[in-house]
């Protein structure tokens, strides 16, 4: 099972309650004795477990100046940390018991502050950040104009949009406004990014509109709800198992960089309508990757501060999908969506 390295230092005198907190959280921990008269405490926690540790240490000791707490993971832990229903942690009194769906979800899941971490890195607007989208989209560009699609998926795995993508679904999980802000931030110029770049091979580049690599990011068809849907929710599951950035890049790529790049192409090349098309597809994926990644948060139980306020952010998001859904059928059903009406469009 998924174990955690805990190291907390903290004064003397709080050390009986640290120990008490240890005993409802831990399986195994060690106390040494550290300069400038603190004790240290190495601790062998169970990754599902982490969390709630992090969260009762903070509850107890976050006003103490001197206390601090790393988390370090481990690969290999002798003897094994093992668990089974007679010998499981038991709950605080305060705490909710977890349902068993979050039990299943959660079992192997980073701990918030871990998956913070990780994302935090990724919403710095930095010299590196804005190279990587536009070489991300002019690598996916240059694979749909020649109809590579092992070259798209190459642009896909670089994977500059996956930061802020799982920054906005996170904030709007757990109603961290300031998060939330610096993500959306970070995604808009990042997308402009994108978009200018594909403007560039629009204009520098002959392009044939009726590649169907690019033809189809003009298009929305349920199966790209459906798509984008499953690309926010295995997203999540995989960046929250502290899977490879490169596998979830794939996952949340596919439904962001290449619509992105096919509205800077189609407008560079002059042809504003599929542009139109590809901005469309965008805002539908876009959509379905919040929707599906914030009910993926929640299944896996991740704490929101007010269930109100994500409940509410999540409706937002929901009714904004139902009204772009509907506009997609519309457009079918009107004949604009069709695959006739772009084929006319593009070939005139």
């Amino acid at each position: 099972m998924a174990a955690r390295k805990v190291l907390i230092y903290l004064a003397e005198p709080h050390i009986g309650e640290l120990e008490r907190i240890l005993a409802r959280h831990c399986r195994r921990f060690w106390r040494e004795a550290v300069p400038g008269g603190l004790e240290k405490y190495s601790c062998i926690v169970q990754q599902r477990y982490t969390e709630r540790l992090l969260n009762n240490l903070d509850a107890s000791f976050g006003a103490d100046p001197e206390f601090h707490a790393h988390v370090e993971m481990l690969d290999a832990v002798l003897p094994p940390v093992t668990e089974d229903a007679a010998s499981e942690l038991p709950l605080d009194t305060d705490l909710k018991p977890p349902t068993a769906l979050e039990r299943f979800f959660s079992r192997d899941r980073l701990s918030t502050d871990e998956i913070y971490e990780d994302i935090d890195e990724s919403l710095h607007i930095t010299p590196s950040y804005l190279l990587m989208v536009t070489l991300s989209a002019l690598i996916a560009g240059l694979g749909m104009r020649s109809g590579q699609t092992a070259v798209v998926i190459g642009a896909m795995i670089i994977a500059p949009l996956l930061g802020p993508t799982m920054g906005l679904a996170l904030a709007a999980t757990v109603g961290n406004g300031q998060l939330g802000l610096r993500a959306a931030g970070t995604l808009a110029i990042g997308c402009v990014f994108a978009v200018l770049a594909g403007v560039a091979l629009g204009l520098l580049v002959q392009i044939d509109p009726l590649v169907p690599e690019l033809r189809n990011r003009t298009i929305v068809q349920p199966s790209d709800v459906a798509l984008a849907l499953a690309c926010g929710a295995a997203g999540v599951l995989a960046f929250t198992r502290g899977a490879s950035l490169s596998l979830v890049g794939v996952m949340i790529a596919v439904a962001l960089v290449p619509p992105l790049a096919a509205i800077g192409i189609y407008l560079g090349a002059g042809y504003t309508l599929a542009a139109s098309g590809a901005l469309f597809l965008f805002a539908v994926n876009l959509v379905c990757v919040n929707v599906a990644g914030i009910a993926m948060f929640l299944i896996q139980g991740l704490p929101p501060k007010n269930w109100r306020m994500t409940g509410g952010i999540l409706t937002v998001w929901a009714v904004i999908l139902i009204l772009l859904t509907s506009m997609m059928v519309g457009r079918i059903f009107l004949g604009f969506g069709s695959w006739d009406r772009v084929l006319a469009n593009l070939s005139g």
